[in-house]
């Protein structure tokens, strides 16, 4: 059949295989691929273990905390007894029980200015599985710069919502100019998060990163998708490129992420 499958990966990825829009060359470029999951929570989760499923061949994880015990409500790939370990070695873990053809790398780090432009670069897309706007506006940035498609996600209570940034325009920062103020936004531990909405969220995101990857259907560029589980609707909001928005504008202000200082509620200089 082609593609230097093997006869083993065959059987594995037999239902992508017969399929027209990825077949043995679409599954052999699946393998070739490369992802950065920034945040092994409740939207990484689900995220890891599809595209390991799937079959991407090389999957980072860069995540700088410990499985807590509240975690499990959501954060379906760690289990009891990793409370306390790395929340990186507990998802590789699960990574490799899942599918042994994906390489992991491991990043235990909460991701700052300083080490985004060097893991993006070596990624061919990245998941936005964090659960703070200082990360967000920073891996949108880097992405953007690198030209890397982003694919984000998040979650609050029963409500999600998932987009994705080709690497051009328009940007996150198109759809959300600025981080809202300090102490508006309550975090999960404080608002909550039904148990399975970061695993629907979690798994449009794996399902964008396929489509980028095999380069079929419609991505969300462009457009915000919003999924309220307590309705079980969705809406799709479209947003357009901003011309004076700061990173993909038509004078950009900023040329560099070492330029911004994202715990400062993301402000780019004046």
């Amino acid at each position: 059949m082609g593609a230097d499958l093997s006869a083993e990966q065959l059987d594995r990825y037999a239902r992508h295989v017969v399929m027209d829009e990825v077949g043995p060359a679409g599954q052999a470029a699946l393998l070739s691929a490369s992802v950065l999951v920034v945040g092994a929570g409740g939207l990484g989760s689900p995220a890891l273990q599809y595209l390991a499923a799937a079959g991407v061949g090389r999957l980072g994880i860069a995540d700088g905390d410990d499985v807590e015990r509240s975690n499990l409500q959501r954060q379906v790939i760690h289990g009891e007894a990793d409370v306390g370990r790395p929340k990186v070695d507990s998802a590789a873990e699960a990574v490799a029980a899942i599918n042994p053809d994906v390489a992991v790398d491991r990043h235990r780090t909460r991701v700052t200015a300083a080490e985004a432009p060097d893991l993006v670069a070596d990624y061919d897309v990245v998941v936005d599985a964090s659960d703070n706007f200082a990360t967000r506006f920073l891996l949108n940035d880097a992405c953007v710069l690198a030209d890397t498609p982003l694919v984000h996600g998040a979650v609050y209570r029963f409500e999600g919502q998932a987009t994705t940034v080709t690497g051009g325009r328009p940007c996150y920062r198109c759809l959300f100019p600025e981080a809202p103020p300090e102490g508006t936004v309550p975090n999960c531990a404080e608002a909550g998060v039904l148990g399975v909405l970061p695993g629907t969220v979690g798994a449009i995101q794996a399902t964008e990163v396929a489509k980028l990857l095999l380069e079929t259907g419609d991505i969300l560029a462009g457009r915000l998708l919003v999924y309220d589980a307590g309705t079980l609707q969705t809406e799709t909001v479209p947003y357009a490129a901003d011309p004076d928005c700061p990173v993909c504008g038509d004078r950009p202000a900023i040329g560099a992420v070492a330029e911004v200082d994202y715990d400062g509620r993301c402000r780019i200089p004046e």
